[in-house]
C-alpha cells in the first residue's frame, strides 16, 4: 500500500471497527514467536494472515498502569497510574485502592464515541472500582466483567469477593455466582466472555454500527483457569490449558467477523499487558522466550510483548515488522482508524502505527521503561540503556519471590536499586536480546550510542509533567462491599469504618 492509497483509504474510511485482545501472556507463549509445543494454532494463523510485531512493548511491567496507558495513549507517570510512596515501585488497583482513572484523562472510547462508535469492554477493567471510575463513565457503552482481578475466594468479612458487572450493576461475585475451582482450575469464564464478544459483534453488524471491542480477559493471570473441555489438554499444564482456550476463543471471534462479512472493515490487534509472571511459573506462569526476567521488572522479559495486527484485505499476509511499538500506540492508531486526531491539549506518547503496518515504514522513536515514578531504561534503535536496575529486594527474594528464576546476571539483575545514571549499562539487543553482556564503557560503540540516547533522555525528562499519583492511598472501607446492584441480589456487605493509609508497595 503506497502513500497515495493510504491517503485515499483515510479519506474514505471513517467506519473501521477496532478490536483489541489485551491479555497477560509472555513473548514466548505463542507458536508464531517460537513456543515449541505449537498450541496456539489460531493466533499463529492470525499472524500468518496479518503482521507480527517483534519489538512491541507495554508501558509498565504491571497490569493496571499498562491498561491506563493503552486507553489514554500516555505513560502511567503522566496519567496518574503510579505511586510516590516509595521509589520505583510498581503499583496497581487492588480492592482497597482509593484512586483510579482521573476524569481529566481522555480515554480512547470517549473519543471514538464522538465518531459514532459503540464501545464494549469484556473482562478486567482494573482502572479503579469506585463509582466515579466506572468504565461506562469513561466512554464505554457496555461492560461485562470485573473491576479487579479474580483473586479469592474471600470470606466477605475481612475481604469481599470481587463483583462481576453487566453494564452499570453487579450481577454476582466471583467464587459465589461465577465459580472458579482452585483445586482443578476449572472455570467457565472464558466461554462466557467469548459469547459476550460474539453477541456484541453480531449486534453491531446488524445495526451497521462501527464498534470498539476491548477483550481483556484474565484466564492466564494466576490463579489460572480453563473450562472443562480444555483442562488437561496442554503439554504445558494448567497455564497451557488456559492459553489453548484463549487461542480457541480468538479463532472463533475472527471467524465470526469473517462469517458476518465485516473482517475487511475490522482492524484487530492482539497483545499483552506485561511479560509472563515468572514468579508463578511453571504451573501458573508463561514464557518470555530468550528475554531476561519477567513481570514486575523493566528487563525485556517484563515489558516486551507478543503482538499481532490483523486486517484482511489491508495488511499483507505474513508480514513481520521491527517497528518499535507500544501499547500506547493503539490509542493513536485507533483514533486514526476512525479518522480522528489525538487531543492536542496534552502529551500523547503513542504513535500511529498505520504507516508501519500498511506501508512498511520504520518510524524512529524511543521506548521508555518506567517502574513507578522512575525511568529505569530507554531503548533507541537496537540499543537499550539501563539508568536503574532492580529485580526485587533481598527481603522479598529471601521469601521465595523471584522475578528472574534461573537468570541471575551479575550486576544486572540486582536485589538493591542500583543507579547507573552517570554510566548507564548499555546492551545491543540485536546481538544480546537476553541482556547478559553490557557493552564496555570504554568502547567507541558505547560512546556513540550514549551520545544519541542522552539527548533523547534529556528531552524526555524536560517534557514530563507527572500526573497526580492515583495509587498512593488505600482504605479497606472502599472495597467492593456494596457495589451498584447489590441490593437487588441481596449481596450488599457492611463496610468497615474508613481508615485511609499509605499503600505499601514492596515491588
Amino acid at each position: 500500500v503506497g502513500p497515495e492509497a493510504l491517503s485515499l483509504w483515510k479519506s474514505k474510511s471513517t467506519f473501521t471497527s477496532f478490536g483489541v485482545f489485551f491479555l497477560q501472556m509472555g513473548w514466548g507463549d505463542l507458536g508464531a514467536f517460537g513456543e515449541p509445543s505449537k498450541e496456539t494454532p489460531n493466533l499463529d494463523q492470525m499472524a500468518s494472515e496479518g503482521m507480527l510485531f517483534l519489538d512491541f512493548y507495554t508501558a509498565s511491567p504491571l497490569c493496571s498502569p499498562s491498561r491506563a496507558a493503552l486507553l489514554t495513549g500516555r505513560l502511567p507517570v503522566r496519567n496518574g497510574f503510579y505511586t510516590t510512596n516509595a521509589h520505583a515501585r510498581n503499583a496497581y488497583t487492588p480492592q482497597d485502592i482509593v484512586g483510579g482513572i482521573p476524569d481529566s484523562e481522555l480515554l480512547l472510547p470517549e473519543l471514538l464515541k464522538k465518531a459514532g462508535y459503540v464501545n464494549k469492554i469484556i473482562g478486567k477493567w482494573h482502572l479503579g472500582h469506585r463509582p466515579q471510575f466506572h468504565p461506562l463513565k469513561h466512554g464505554f457503552d457496555e461492560w461485562f466483567g470485573s473491576p479487579n482481578c479474580h483473586f479469592g475466594p474471600f470470606d466477605n468479612r475481612a475481604l469481599p469477593n470481587i463483583p462481576v458487572y453487566r453494564d452499570w450493576e453487579m450481577i454476582g461475585r466471583y467464587y459465589e455466582d461465577f465459580k472458579i475451582d482452585l483445586k482443578t482450575g476449572e472455570a467457565n469464564l472464558t466461554q462466557i466472555y467469548l459469547q459476550e464478544a460474539l453477541d456484541f459483534i453480531s449486534k453491531q453488524q446488524a445495526s451497521q454500527q462501527p464498534f470498539f471491542l476491548y477483550w481483556a480477559i484474565d484466564a492466564t493471570h494466576a490463579p489460572v483457569y480453563a473450562s472443562q473441555r480444555f483442562l488437561g489438554t496442554s503439554q504445558r499444564g494448567l497455564y497451557g490449558d488456559a492459553v489453548r482456550e484463549i487461542d480457541d476463543s480468538i479463532g472463533k471471534i475472527l471467524k465470526h467477523l469473517q462469517k458476518l462479512g465485516i473482517s475487511e472493515n475490522t482492524f484487530v490487534f492482539f497483545t499483552s499487558d506485561n511479560g509472563a509472571a515468572l514468579i508463578s511459573a511453571p504451573k501458573q506462569g508463561g514464557s518470555n522466550g530468550r528475554f531476561l526476567c519477567g513481570k514486575q521488572t523493566t528487563f525485556e522479559g517484563g515489558m516486551r510483548e507478543p503482538a499481532i495486527a490483523w486486517w484482511p484485505g489491508h495488511i499483507p499476509a505474513g508480514g513481520v515488522s521491527h517497528q518499535l511499538g507500544s501499547v500506547m500506540d493503539l490509542f493513536t492508531t485507533g483514533l486514526s482508524l476512525a479518522g480522528l486526531q489525538p487531543p492536542g491539549d496534552r502529551q500523547i506518547d503513542g504513535i500511529d502505527l498505520l504507516p508501519a503496518i500498511l506501508q512498511g515504514k520504520l518510524i524512529d522513536r524511543p521506548i521508555f521503561y518506567y517502574r513507578g515514578n522512575e525511568m529505569m531504561a530507554v531503548r533507541l534503535g537496537l540499543y537499550k540503556a539501563h539508568y536503574w536496575t532492580w529485580s526485587n529486594s533481598w527481603e522479598e527474594y529471601s521469601k521465595g519471590i523471584d522475578f528472574c528464576p534461573g537468570q541471575n546476571v551479575s550486576g544486572v539483575t540486582t536485589h538493591t536499586q542500583e543507579e547507573h545514571t552517570t554510566l548507564p549499562l548499555l546492551f545491543h539487543l540485536g546481538r544480546d536480546p537476553g541482556e547478559k553482556y553490557p557493552l564496555s564503557f570504554a568502547s567507541d560503540e558505547y560512546q556513540r550510542a550514549m551520545e544519541r540516547i542522552s539527548v533523547v533522555v534529556q528531552q524526555h525528562k524536560a517534557n514530563v509533567v507527572p500526573g497526580e499519583p492515583q495509587l498512593n492511598v488505600c482504605d479497606k472501607a472502599v472495597m467492593n462491599w456494596s457495589p451498584p446492584g447489590c441490593e437487588k441480589l441481596g449481596k450488599c456487605l457492611k463496610p468497615p469504618k474508613s481508615d485511609p493509609k499509605k499503600c505499601f508497595w514492596p515491588h
